[in-house]
């Protein structure tokens, strides 16, 4: 995807030389003058920052909620599944222990929905026996 514009990804390319042939009006700032200096740039990035620290703090929706964490549930039943399937089938792959532990990570945040959370409870708590149990592999 290419972006185009003024906050495009132009970056990189060299400026043209600009020859100017009159007389510099470039001047050193009184003494005076250099304590009333401005901010320097970095506070506006530190605005930006809390902007999206603001965002953050912001209730979502709680059907999103709901729908994000079934979602999460749901990738940790099909994670387990495959865990299940591989250890059926004698092939065990070691890249589904480290799927288990980042659907487990997943499974802590709340719904908002005491029986959603419940289930995902346990679906974290059946994670977590997989992940002892593949430690002793």
């Amino acid at each position: 995807m290419r972006i185009y514009g003024p906050n495009g990804t132009n970056l990189g390319t060299p400026a043209a030389f600009i020859r100017r042939t009159g007389p510099s009006s470039f001047a050193l700032p009184d003494a005076a003058s250099a304590a009333e200096s401005r901010p320097a740039v970095a506070l506006k990035a530190s605005a930006n920052i809390d902007a999206l620290l603001a965002m953050q703090g912001i209730e979502e929706d709680p059907v999103e909620r709901r729908r994000r964490s079934v979602q999460r549930g749901k990738r940790a039943l099909d994670v387990l599944g495959d865990l299940k399937m591989g250890l059926l089938s004698g092939n065990f792959d070691t890249g589904t222990i480290s799927r288990l532990r980042e659907a487990a990570a997943n499974l802590k945040s709340s719904s908002g929905d005491p029986g959603l959370d419940n289930v995902l409870s346990e679906i974290e708590l059946r994670v977590e026996v997989e992940l002892a149990k593949a430690g002793q592999f």
